[in-house]
This record gives structure tokens, sequence and C-alpha cells, in this order.
């Protein structure tokens, strides 16, 4: 039925397929950017934790009966450690920003959305009864002339920006807190590749620019990359919370998400907080590999090299993982030029940090 399509994406090398990797692999691609889905002590802990419960599954719907002490505990922990009033688990990040943006952006409403925002947030604009605009990437002046022209004609203003892009590794700019503080705009940072990597706390964008939270701000974010397990998560004011859990459609009309990947990643968020020193080394000595090697001054684990080319980036990728390395292939829709993605994982040793960078740089 779809024969003509796949082989058009064949064709153009933008084909893609499951694959299970070697696992003696060194894993370069993944966005466990601290190491911690392989650390058995977390599990453990988190297994002892889920023991404690009559039961294992969620069972129903959040606002059903599916809401557990442990979800509890893991949203006012993180809650609490970032400066939020409260907090709001969800299945998935994918879920989240659909829960965010569906349910935020009402009828005389404007959401303005940075263009290299996740897809989910794409998809997402779609359901929303509001206005949107997309503003060039991290172009806070563009976004505020947009604002300052069309302020008056709407009720309330939506920003949504990430805090690290996925698959640039940038850091978005904080005049987008100044941008929304002065128009009382609602900010919307995805952190899913911030929190746990960027920051003076391992806490992300807010923490990274050592940001007050006001009642104006949200942070999401995602369990699946530095915190090791899976599912996301929302931070804002009472208020916004009390706002999603009676009307965004992925809280509502969703299982509840997963009881045990809830307190693995509870585990894993103290980990980083008892450990961010000995964290943020390790960060620091593989960033300045990176800049030695590359010459990419870098602040998250995300190092994208552009070759622009699908043929040669899947040619490299193969003769790395020949060479023992795994690394992303990234091709479009995904990017606009083909890039190495390369993630300087901490659980990577220096030596071989250094061998992989050198043969990328050979190849390019």
């Amino acid at each position: 039925m779809y024969t003509k399509e796949i082989k058009a994406l064949k064709k153009s090398n933008r084909y893609r397929q499951r694959k299970i990797y070697d696992e003696r692999l060194i894993d370069l691609a993944s966005n466990d950017y601290l190491g911690l889905s392989s650390k058995e002590d977390i599990f453990d802990k988190a297994y002892k934790r889920v023991k404690k419960e009559k039961f294992h599954s969620p069972k129903a719907s959040i606002v059903v009966n599916g809401y557990n002490q442990i979800h509890k505990e893991f949203e006012q922990t993180l809650a609490k450690i970032n400066g939020f009033e409260d907090g709001l688990v969800v299945g998935s990040g994918f879920l989240a920003n659909l829960s965010l943006i569906e349910a935020l952006v009402r009828k005389k409403d404007i959401l303005y959305i940075d263009e290299k925002y996740h897809a989910s947030g794409m998809v997402a604009i779609k359901t929303i009864q509001g206005d949107v605009e997309i503003f060039n990437h991290n172009n806070f002046k563009q976004l505020k002339n947009k604002i300052k022209n069309q302020k008056d004609k709407y009720n309330r203003i939506i920003i949504a920006i990430e805090g690290v892009y996925s698959m640039d590794g940038d850091v978005a700019p904080k005049e987008f807190y100044d941008i929304a503080n002065e128009f009382n705009a609602i900010l919307i940072v995805d952190e899913a590749h911030s929190s746990g990597v960027i920051g003076k706390n391992l806490l992300g964008w807010y923490d990274f620019y050592n940001l007050s939270i006001k009642q104006n701000h949200i942070k999401m974010g995602t369990l699946g990359k530095a915190y090791g397990s899976y599912g996301a998560y929302i931070l804002a004011s009472n208020h916004i919370i009390d706002f999603l859990i009676n009307r965004a459609k992925a809280v509502i009309y969703t299982t509840a998400p997963s009881i045990f990947d809830i307190a693995l990643a509870m585990e894993s968020f103290l980990y980083i907080q008892k450990n961010k020193k000995d964290i943020q080394k390790r960060i620091k000595e593989n960033l300045d590999i990176i800049k030695d090697i590359l010459g990419l001054k870098l602040y998250s684990l995300i190092v994208p090299i552009v070759v622009n080319d699908n043929k040669k980036v899947m040619q490299i990728q193969k003769e790395l993982i020949n060479s023992g390395y795994l690394v992303g292939a990234i091709r479009q829709p995904t990017v606009k030029k083909a890039i190495i993605r390369l993630i300087a994982k901490i659980d990577i040793s220096t030596k071989e940090l250094k061998k992989v960078t050198l043969q990328i740089k050979e190849q390019l």
C-alpha cells in the first residue's frame, strides 16, 4: 500500500529501521547522558520501593484511581528542589507537550513557538483553539517584536522554547525569560535535554541562568534521558497544575505513568543531586575534549557534526560501528542537513571519547 513511499525513502537514504545493536558497542548515540540506565544500585532501590506498594501497576488514569504515593513523592520532590509550587507526572515527553499546548492555549490566546521545538509540540499546535506563530530559532528579538505588535489582540500569550535543543545541543538565551516577564506571558521550557546536564545544581535551563521561578513559568522534562527511566513531568504553579489536571486530555484520558519508572526516576534524581560535583567534573572533562579536537564550544553533551550528505553520514556511522562505537546518523526530516550526533556520555572513558572524536574528524 505504501511501496512507492518506502522506495523513495530508501533512494534518498532516509529509510529507518528498528535495530538491536551489539551490546559490546560503546554507546555514544543514546540520550542516557549520565549512564544511569546501567546502574544496578539505582534499579535495586527503585524495585524495593515499588515492592512496598500493594499494586505494581497504576491501573487507571491519574484522575480516577491510578495516582500512587510514588507519583506524589516524585512530584513533590521535583517541585521543591526546582523551586516550583507543584508538579504533575505524565506518561511521556510527547504527552507532556501535548498536555501543555492543547490545554493552555484557549480561544483568543496565542502561542509563540520556536521553529526547532520538538515534534510533539508541532503536533500539539494542530489541536489548539487559539493562534500560533512560529519564530526563527532562538531569535528572541524577532519574538519580542511579534509580541509588541500583537499583544493587544489576545487574552493570553504563551511562549514555548527548549532549554537545550536535541539536535543542535545549543542552549536557549536568557532573554526569553525576560520577554516572558515583561509581557506577563506564560513561558514553557522543555527541559528534556537540559535537566541533569546543565546548571549549577544540574537542574537545567532555569538553574543554568540562576533564574527565580514565578507564576508564569513552566518546566517540562522527560525521564528517559539523564534520569535513566521513562515518563515525564510538568512543574508549574498550583494554579496551572490544577488547570492541567482538569483540562489536559493527555492527562485525563491516559493511564497514569508506570509506578516503577517513576520510582526509578526518583532514585536517579536523588543520585544526581548527591553526586552533582563529580558529575559536573566529568561533563567538563568531556566538553574540553570536544572543544580541543572538534573545535566546538558546547554546554550540553550533544555534539552535532554537520555532514550534509545522507549517504556519507550513514557510511561514517557504519565505519564507526566497525570500530566499536555507536553514534547517531540523523537525517531529514529530523534535521535539515544530515549530521553525526555524538553524545559525550560521562560513563565513557576519556580515552575512548578522544579516539572516536579523532576518527570522526579524520572522516569529515
